[in-house]
């Protein structure tokens, strides 16, 4: 059974059992649409919960648990990550992808210049940044916007982005790193 990081708990909300969480899903309608979520600390067993209700409050999402009831029991929960079955995801839409689904992915500008493969995902409000390692081993971490990415093939696993001028520039010049911008002669 394939699980999925979707959230961390942050901290308990009011009285009646209500969890503040930070959620890594682009939705906040996720957590209605899946039967059950799984809470674990880590490096522990996931245990089910099934949620009564979410709403979004002031940038984060709450939720509130079946069976979790009171503030201490809510507080019990802080910190535990939330896991989703991959099954249990909805059907993406034609033009959307789950990040996961990006992770390993060749990233190519549109020459065809390979510039690395996705590892990793930064996640600030309002911006998706994924981290591109390069052949070389660098990361580059490139700003996951509509008009930068041309091209997304599942199939393929190839992603096609045009990318800021100078953008790859500060990650892959030599000279940036070796010389620290004085010239040579």
């Amino acid at each position: 059974m394939e699980m999925l990081v979707v959230a961390e708990v942050v901290k308990p909300h009011g009285l009646r059992g209500e969890v503040c969480i930070e959620s890594h899903a682009d939705s906040p309608f996720l957590f209605d649409e899946v039967p059950c979520l799984y809470l674990a600390k880590k490096g522990q067993k996931p245990r089910r919960f099934v949620v009564r209700s979410s709403r979004k409050h002031k940038g984060r999402v709450l939720l509130t648990f079946k069976g979790v009831e009171g503030r201490d029991e809510a507080e019990s929960l802080r910190g535990m990550e939330i896991f989703v079955r991959e099954a249990d995801l909805p059907e993406s839409g034609d033009d959307e992808v789950y990040m996961y689904e990006l992770e390993g992915m060749s990233v190519e500008l549109e020459d065809g210049t390979v510039v690395g493969t996705i590892s990793n995902f930064i996640l600030a409000p309002g911006q998706e940044t994924w981290v591109i390692s390069s052949a070389e081993g660098k990361e580059i971490l490139f700003p996951a916007v509509e008009e930068f990415v041309l091209s997304v093939d599942l199939d393929a696993e190839k992603i096609v982005v045009d990318p800021p001028e100078g953008l790859f520039d500060i990650y892959l010049s030599d000279s940036a790193k070796k010389d620290n911008g004085k010239k040579k002669k």
